[in-house]
């Protein structure tokens, strides 16, 4: 099971709000720099990291939590076309990642993806092979 627990930040300090407010007028360009390597982000991202920036450029503290795309396990069964009972087992496995909301067991799209992707893999390389004839 992943949880994915919110981050909190504490406000800017005066002087840091005024600085990141001023660098931010005027412009929406948003380029991220991680080990020296820039990255310049897509419409989405772009968005919500301005919205990151002003909201600390005003003094708010705030709050980042992830919204990954959960499917329910029938969900999840139709999308690979495999049973809901099956898929159940591959989650009781740990082959298929599952995270829990009560007793209900949601999976991730991208990890239902990433089994079948695996699983075409698999069927693809056993389909190569030479027969023992």
């Amino acid at each position: 099971m992943t949880l994915h627990a919110p981050r909190v930040s504490t406000p800017l300090e005066p002087a840091e709000q005024a600085i990141l407010a001023r660098t931010l007028t005027g412009g929406d360009d948003v380029t991220v720099f991680v080990d020296g390597t820039a990255h310049r982000l897509g419409v989405g991202a772009r968005e919500a990291v301005l919205d990151l920036l002003h909201r600390l450029s005003r003094g708010d503290a705030v709050s980042v939590a992830s919204v990954a795309d959960l499917l329910t396990t029938s969900q999840a069964a139709e999308l690979a076309g495999i049973s809901h009972t099956f898929l159940r087992n591959l989650t009781d496995r740990g082959e298929v990642a599952v995270e829990y909301r009560g007793s209900h067991r949601r999976i991730r799209r991208q990890d239902i993806m990433a089994w079948l992707a695996s699983q075409q893999t698999v069927s693809q390389q056993t389909a190569s092979q030479p027969t023992g004839k």
